[in-house]
C-alpha cells in the first residue's frame, strides 16, 4: 500500500528538516512531499537535504498547494501535515490505520480533546477562532467534531481524487471538513499531542484576516450544500427585519 506525505511549506527552514527526517523515520516506506509555497528562506534547501521530494506551487496559499499535492500525487493513502513541527510524527499511525481497516475515509489529529493544544497555543484569538469555527459547523450540519481546523489528517485515495479544492488558504481545513461532512465520508477523529511552535518559527496565519475568510467559506459552502435551510433562514431574517423597520416607522409617525 502506498502512502504519501503532503507537506504544505511557506518559510519554514527552522523546521521542515525535523519534520521530513520524523516522518522518514516513522513511515520508511512513504515519499515524503514538501510543496513549497515561494518561501524567501532555506526551506527547499533544508528539505532536500532531509531527503524530501520537493515540488512547488506558485500561487500563494495552503489552499492552492493542497490542490496542486491532491492532483499530482498517487498514491492509496495521503497524510497531510504542517511543516511546523507542532504535530509528532509518532502518532501519524494511528491516523493511518482506519484508513487500512476500512473503519474511515479521513482520519483527523484532535488537538482539543485532550487540551494540549490549550496548553500549548500562544494565541487566545486562536483558540476562540477554533471553539466558533467547530460550533457553528457542528449547529450548520447536525454533527458532533472536536476538531475542525486541524492540519494533521490522512484519507483514503477515493477521498482526495473526489474533492473539488476550492480554497485558496487556510480554509482548507473547513472546506474539507464540510466536504467531508455533505458527501457522507466516514470521519474518525484521533486525540493528538499538540506542541507550540519552536522558537524561530514564525505563524503566517493572521488571526482575524483568515478568520473572516473561514467564517465567508463556512456562509458558501452552508449555501452550496443546504440551499434549501440557508435561504430559508435568509428569509426569516428578511422578514422579520421588514416588521422591525415597519414597526420602527410607525412608531415616529405617531
Amino acid at each position: 500500500m502506498k502512502i504519501a506525505v503532503l507537506i504544505p511549506c511557506y518559510n519554514e527552514e527552522t523546521t521542515i528538516a525535523k519534520v521530513v527526517k520524523d516522518f522518514k523515520r516513522e513511515l520508511p516506506d512513504a515519499d515524503i512531499y514538501v510543496y513549497d509555497n515561494n518561501s524567501s528562506d532555506n526551506t527547499v534547501a533544508m528539505a532536500e537535504k532531509a531527503g524530501a521530494i520537493v515540488r512547488y506551487e506558485y500561487n500563494q496559499g495552503k489552499g492552492n498547494v493542497i490542490r496542486r499535492g491532491f492532483r499530482e500525487i498517487d498514491a492509496d493513502i495521503f497524510v497531510m501535515v504542517d511543516g511546523d513541527d507542532t504535530y509528532p510524527a509518532e502518532e501519524v499511525h494511528k491516523l493511518i490505520d482506519p484508513i487500512v481497516n476500512g473503519q474511515a475515509d479521513m482520519t483527523t489529529g484532535d488537538r482539543l480533546s485532550n487540551g494540549t493544544y490549550k496548553k500549548e497555543n500562544k494565541r487566545a484569538l486562536h483558540e476562540f477562532g477554533n471553539y466558533l469555527v467547530k460550533n457553528s459547523i457542528n449547529r450548520l450540519f447536525g454533527s458532533n467534531l472536536k476538531d475542525i481546523m486541524t492540519g494533521y489528517r490522512a484519507f483514503n485515495r477515493t477521498f482526495v481524487k473526489n474533492m473539488p479544492v476550492l480554497s485558496q488558504g487556510f480554509e482548507i481545513e473547513t472546506e474539507i471538513t464540510l466536504y467531508a461532512l455533505d458527501k457522507l465520508f466516514i470521519i474518525k477523529e484521533i486525540p493528538v499531542t499538540y506542541r507550540d511552535r519552536p522558537n524561530g518559527s514564525r505563524s503566517k496565519i493572521s488571526t482575524v484576516k483568515d478568520g473572516l475568510k473561514v467564517i465567508r467559506k463556512i456562509i458558501s459552502m452552508y449555501k452550496d450544500y443546504r440551499p434549501r435551510r440557508f435561504f430559508f433562514v435568509i428569509a426569516i431574517i428578511l422578514t422579520i427585519l421588514g416588521f422591525a423597520v415597519r414597526y420602527a416607522s410607525n412608531y415616529r409617525v405617531f
